[in-house]
């Protein structure tokens, strides 16, 4: 194992995000920080895991006999994902992330029940607390989902 890699459980990912069941869509986090990298910066990459079960509760109306997951959802994965990286770093302990803004979002193939949804995002800016990040979603080996994340870190208040 890389030795800056980092894991994390659904578990300890409530540490770090405010999301709870049925919102908290990552059962596990790997950070891959570059060698010595102390803040978010171009180039670091997280990877995730959604385990997609039928007892989601979007499934009762998404959609009755042939259940999809929600494309908006995979975002929001996608999004957790990319937060929860960030939240990992030591400059942005106690912050939240904020999902604001996505660009290029292309679905590609749909994800239903038993599929291990593969979250991988990849760090290309951040400044002055705002960044952008290439994602995609894949199952498989198959992508289910590409595009363009931004996010801000803000002081959490709450």
């Amino acid at each position: 194992m890389e030795q800056n890699k980092r894991e994390l459980s659904a578990v300890e990912l409530q540490k770090i995000l405010p999301h709870r069941y049925p919102m908290l869509l990552v059962d596990k986090l790997i950070l891959l920080p570059r060698e010595g990298a102390t803040q978010i910066e171009p180039g670091m990459k997280v990877a995730g895991i959604k385990n997609v079960t039928f007892n989601e509760p979007f499934f009762t109306g998404h959609f009755p006999g042939k259940p999809i997951m929600p494309g908006v959802l995979i975002v929001e994965a996608l999004a957790q994902c990319t937060c929860a990286g960030g939240l990992l770093l030591e400059e942005n302990r106690g912050k939240l992330g904020l999902f604001t803004g996505i660009d290029q979002m292309k679905f590609r193939r749909q994800v239903i029940p038993g599929d291990v949804l593969l979250l991988e995002a990849e760090f290309t800016a951040y400044r002055r607390n705002m960044g952008k990040v290439a994602v995609k979603a894949s199952v498989d080996g198959v992508v289910a989902a590409e595009g363009i994340i931004r996010f801000a870190m803000v002081e959490n208040d709450g």
